[in-house]
């Protein structure tokens, strides 16, 4: 049986409208350098000074430590316009479906390529926590770990700050190629793709994963999943 269920924010479990894929792109294309769209796919998921980074090398630019943080920068601020003229909100169905979970003493985390003064502000916008009273077992960003996604260590951390052992207990779920390859990586008994995002099934099913789901509404019904 699933102990924990570690999932993705952005376009997994809270829709914000692809703010994040335009304010990746926009912080890159403020130096003058321009963003193919398959690029931008490949590391939406990832750590976003990482990914800052890898889109300035391919298109053609010298990522310098004062430029990415200016980009990350500029990233963060477009956001937060962003979720001013259009609030971030609870994916149909996601809400119910964690407390499910918990309710069947699942244990819930999330996990984010947003550092966590991003990822902070916007799970308070949509009332989301931890703690006494909160829907959520654990929060990790990724400022809390070494490497971000695809690497297993915010999964991993997760499992840390929730007491769970036995990663083949873990399901892994999330929206992008760097979320299936993290939970591959990190060993997790089950690892789900979700079509929310703005990546499609074809492209999803060329990673390494146990299910593809519409949403994660419909994760409850794996919990009694046996670990691979």
């Amino acid at each position: 049986m699933i102990e924990l269920a570690v999932l993705d924010m952005a376009g997994t479990t809270i829709d914000e409208a692809g703010a994040v894929y335009r304010a990746l792109r926009a912080a890159v294309e403020r130096t003058g350098l321009a963003v193919a769209d398959e690029d931008l796919q490949t590391w939406m998921g990832t750590d976003k000074r990482e990914a800052i980074d890898a889109l300035v090398r391919l298109g053609g630019g010298t990522p310098t430590p004062e430029l990415v943080e200016e980009s990350y920068a500029a990233f963060a601020a477009y956001l937060r316009e962003a979720y001013a003229a259009t609030p971030p909100q609870p994916l149909p169905g996601v809400e119910q479906a964690l407390a499910e979970l918990r309710a069947r003493g699942i244990k819930v985390a999330l996990t984010t390529g947003f550092s966590e003064d991003v990822a902070g502000p916007l799970l308070a916008a949509i009332g989301w926590s931890t703690g006494e009273g909160g829907n959520l077992d654990a929060v990790v960003t990724s400022d809390e770990v070494g490497r971000g996604r695809p690497a297993p260590y915010l999964i991993h951390r997760a499992m840390e700050k929730t007491g769970v052992l036995d990663v083949r207990s873990v399901l892994a779920a999330g929206d992008t190629a760097v979320d299936l390859q993290a939970g591959t990586n990190a060993g997790a008994g089950v690892v789900v793709g979700v079509l929310t995002g703005k990546v499609d099934e074809s492209y999803l099913a060329t990673h390494p994963h146990t299910y593809i789901l519409a949403s994660a509404a419909e994760i409850p019904a794996l919990a009694e999943t046996a670990a691979r």
